[in-house]
């Protein structure tokens, strides 16, 4: 992912909801989001290149999310992929504290990044760019390609425009993907400079990512109720600039 909007125990109603956009170069070849064959309690999309996955939730109610953490100087094209992270948390059972562990003793191991984990009702966040993990209390948090709640132009409008659109009893989907279709770019002077050029920094600096060659090719919207009802939608940029949306709706295994 590259944007993850999310609000935990912020909403009456939900102690989870996310927003998120994916981008990636457009020949990467991915499959859209679905409950895999060899796996059957993920749900997720997968990236087919090096067999991870961006964002993905299981039925008893685990999530990992990652975004890479930009720094062109000290990428190392020999690292693994980040998406082996979030499979490390989703295939497994053991707790946040556990898996924390882990990611400090492999943080020199992988090109910068961010990492969501732990379950829909309990978020922790890890970068091995930044400081120790920590369990995320009760707000609403925007995750871009620096640390979590970085004030980029993007991060700022996203969260302002999230934390309206939770005011509502019952949050409006659309509203939400509005805010993940929003195309604005920053003004140069709020750029930041990340070792790419201007002309990057710019087109990178909406919350859809609109280019040639490299861009925003999902959108996921992601609840969790407080009875347990889960929904998860993935919204997927085709060739011809058309849509395409597949949704899911699970109860968390254990729940009513």
């Amino acid at each position: 992912m590259c944007l993850i909007l999310f609000a935990c125990h912020q909403h009456p109603n939900y102690p989870l909801i996310m927003a998120a956009n994916r981008d990636e170069f457009f020949a990467r070849p991915t499959r859209t989001a679905r409950w895999w064959d060899d796996v059957p309690e993920l749900l997720a999309g997968k990236d087919l290149s090096a067999g991870g996955t961006w964002l993905g939730v299981t039925r008893t109610g685990r999530i990992a999310a990652v975004t890479n953490y930009r720094d062109p100087a000290n990428h190392n094209p020999a690292a693994p992929s980040r998406g082996r992270l979030t499979m490390a948390f989703l295939l497994v059972d053991s707790s946040p504290h556990t898996f924390q562990g882990q990611l400090q003793d492999s943080r020199n191991s992988y090109n910068g990044y961010n990492l969501l984990f732990g379950s829909l009702t309990d978020l922790h966040y890890f970068s091995n760019c930044g400081s120790a993990p920590r369990k995320l209390s009760p707000g609403i948090y925007g995750l871009c390609n620096h640390l979590l709640d970085t004030p980029w132009p993007k991060v700022r409008r996203g969260k302002q425009a999230f934390a309206t659109a939770l005011l509502d009893q019952e949050p409006d989907p659309e509203k939400l993907w509005e805010i993940l279709a929003d195309t604005t770019l920053a003004a140069d002077s709020e750029l930041p400079d990340t070792g790419i050029s201007g002309t990057w920094e710019k087109m990178l600096s909406s919350i859809k990512i609109v280019g040639d060659h490299y861009g925003t090719r999902t959108s996921t919207l992601l609840t969790c109720r407080k009875d347990g009802l889960v929904e998860f939608t993935e919204r997927t940029l085709q060739a011809d600039n058309r849509t395409s949306d597949v949704s899911f709706r699970f109860n968390l295994q254990g729940q009513a």
